[in-house]
């Protein structure tokens, strides 16, 4: 295996699960905010983490998920990290399918994770999005959360011409039987962290090193896969923060934004 050269200028990534299956998942720009037809709206503030390690992230979401700022507003990290293959609590090593040298050898890290679920890989090409939201201040219903994560992927696929599906008795988002985002979340407190990764021009090669969540007789695809064309990047990050602040009712507000008048 030949390692994958970065899609992107700058890539994005996630994970891969089954019903309770897995964990992981804001952006700069000049200036766009998102539904805000409804004054009654509780505000997003949306940052971009960049490039960033995958222990690195999940400590900016622990830190945000204990802010008291929580009650006020919500926050969506934007993130990409580095090649790297997680374990989640329930996790189990067979589902890793080289050993640790040979991942080393493609630049791919191997690190046990606090989250639920199974085996996962993150890797530039994905659009990944932890939403640190307060249940409290939408709706305490767990499973009506994943559905609207799934919700929001499923209308942002559709605005770039993809007809993608949920399949009964997993969660995340298919085209066909492939899956092209994952979902796993986290909550405590009410409190979500974690979230989604879109796989928008991931190396799909890296996902052989895994048996997704130990789902044998599915495949994985992208949206660079779907549509034989790349999608730019800025377009695809509007076009989700567009979607994902209509479905659950937010006013989205970029980091640069949040601070002006």
């Amino acid at each position: 295996m030949v390692p994958c050269k970065p899609p992107w200028s700058r890539p994005y990534a996630h994970v891969d699960n089954r019903g309770t299956c897995t964990y992981d998942a804001g952006v700069r720009s000049e200036g766009h905010t998102y539904n805000v037809s409804n004054p009654m709206v509780r505000r997003c503030i949306v940052v971009d983490l960049g490039l960033m390690d995958f222990r690195k992230a999940r400590s900016k979401q622990k830190e945000a998920a204990d802010s008291p700022d929580r009650a006020e507003s919500d926050v969506l990290y934007l993130v990409e990290h580095p090649p790297v293959i997680t374990i989640g609590r329930s996790g189990d090593r067979k589902n890793v399918l080289v050993a640790d040298e040979k991942l080393r050898s493609y630049g791919v890290e191997l690190i046990d994770t606090d989250r639920g679920g199974d085996v996962t890989y993150h890797g530039p090409g994905q659009l990944v999005a932890y939403p640190i939201l307060n249940l409290d201040k939408h709706r305490r219903d767990v499973g009506w959360y994943l559905r609207s994560l799934e919700e929001a992927i499923l209308k942002t696929l559709l605005d770039l011409g993809i007809q993608a599906r949920r399949i009964k008795g997993y969660t995340g988002v298919w085209v066909e039987d492939k899956k092209i985002a994952a979902i796993g979340i986290g909550v405590r407190r009410w409190i979500t962290f974690h979230g989604v990764a879109l796989n928008v021009a991931p190396c799909l090669d890296h996902f052989a090193l895994i048996t997704p969540c130990g789902i044998q007789d599915k495949g994985v695809t992208s949206v660079r896969a779907v549509l034989g064309h790349d999608v730019p990047k800025e377009k695809l990050i509007e076009q989700f923060l567009h979607r994902f602040g209509e479905v659950f009712n937010l006013d989205v507000v970029r980091l640069d934004d949040a601070s002006r008048p």
